[in-house]
């Protein structure tokens, strides 16, 4: 057996250093040495649990295409949870420097960079014929639904921001005590609507009900802390303009490129002469997904009223001009 002056004296600072953690703690190293003693070595499958992952996938019809519109919706919902994990470091330092601040801004940026370059896998993927025949058995489930992107959105910015169009001015100055009532007003409810009457579909009655309480809570607890209210709380001279571009990407990656991406999808699956298909859900996707029906920004200040008036029309000229 080696003798303790044998020993590498990195290693017995870390076992002087373990030592004194679990002292700390009332425990005994000795035991916690044990239990790595008789550990097995991890793998990659069982650390990212690989088997469970690939056994997500539960497609509803015999259709194979079905397979890749479930993994991308799971792959999608996984990049949304990483978006929300940075917002929310942004959203728990109390006094965020400029620099922590468009770090992790960027890196909601290429999550949804990654995204907006991916959905081509929806426009271009998907067997028309076969997504035609499957989609009918989602029925009322919706993208929609997604509540972590509903999350993403009043993480970003306050509430007036969220609440239908003409809603805006009159809501600019909400209190903390009508963040509950706003939700009834919030634009996306309109986009679950039915065609025809205009009633809640059961696309957004299903969606309310599990998730009103979870919105209205989340809303409250960043009522102080969204990112529109962080930036316009820095001191001027950490207002830098490395910070603002940042965050004009992330206008334009949520509320312009996104979205769009969606209607592109839309438009080559569900747009027929002379009718369009309704989406699964029943969602009037024609006025609910161009940005220019919307005009979602969430940092309103740091663009021009030419740039709000032309929302998204780059990005249509871009994708459907030569059309």
């Amino acid at each position: 057996m080696a003798e303790a002056d044998s020993f590498d004296p990195g290693v017995l600072d870390r076992l002087k250093q373990l030592q004194d953690k679990y002292a700390a703690m009332g425990q005994d190293l000795t035991s916690y040495l044990d239990g790595l003693l008789h550990a097995d070595f991890p793998t990659y499958w069982d650390y990212i649990k690989l088997d469970t992952l690939l056994s997500l996938q539960q497609p509803v019809t015999p259709f194979p295409d079905e397979q890749i519109f479930v993994m991308y919706h799971q792959i999608t919902e996984l990049y949304f949870k990483l978006s929300l994990l940075e917002i929310e470091q942004i959203h728990a330092e109390t006094d965020i420097d400029a620099a922590t601040f468009l770090e992790r801004v960027n890196r909601v940026n290429r999550y949804f960079e990654n995204l907006v370059r991916s959905f081509d896998i929806m426009v271009h993927g998907l067997d028309h014929e076969q997504f035609l025949k499957f989609r009918m058995s989602l029925l009322p489930s919706s993208g929609f639904q997604s509540v972590q992107y509903r999350l993403i959105e009043i993480a970003c910015t306050s509430l007036d921001r969220l609440v239908h169009r003409e809603l805006r001015d009159e809501q600019a100055d909400y209190t903390f005590d009508q963040v509950d009532s706003l939700f009834d007003v919030l634009y996306w409810r309109r986009g679950a609507s039915e065609l025809a009457s205009g009633e809640p579909t059961l696309t957004l009655k299903q969606f309310e009900k599990k998730y009103r309480e979870h919105i209205v809570q989340f809303g409250e607890e960043r009522y102080y802390t969204n990112l529109r209210r962080k930036w316009l709380s820095l001191d001027p001279e950490h207002q830098t303009k490395e910070l603002k571009d940042a965050l004009r990407t992330l206008d334009e990656l949520v509320n312009v490129h996104w979205p769009l991406s969606h209607y592109r999808s839309a438009v080559r699956h569900l747009q027929k002469d002379p009718i369009d298909i309704a989406a699964t859900g029943g969602t009037n996707w024609q006025q609910y997904l161009p940005p220019r029906f919307q005009t979602l920004l969430f940092f309103p200040e740091l663009w021009t009223e030419q740039e709000q008036a032309e929302w998204g029309k780059s990005w249509v000229m871009a994708h459907f001009a030569h059309k």
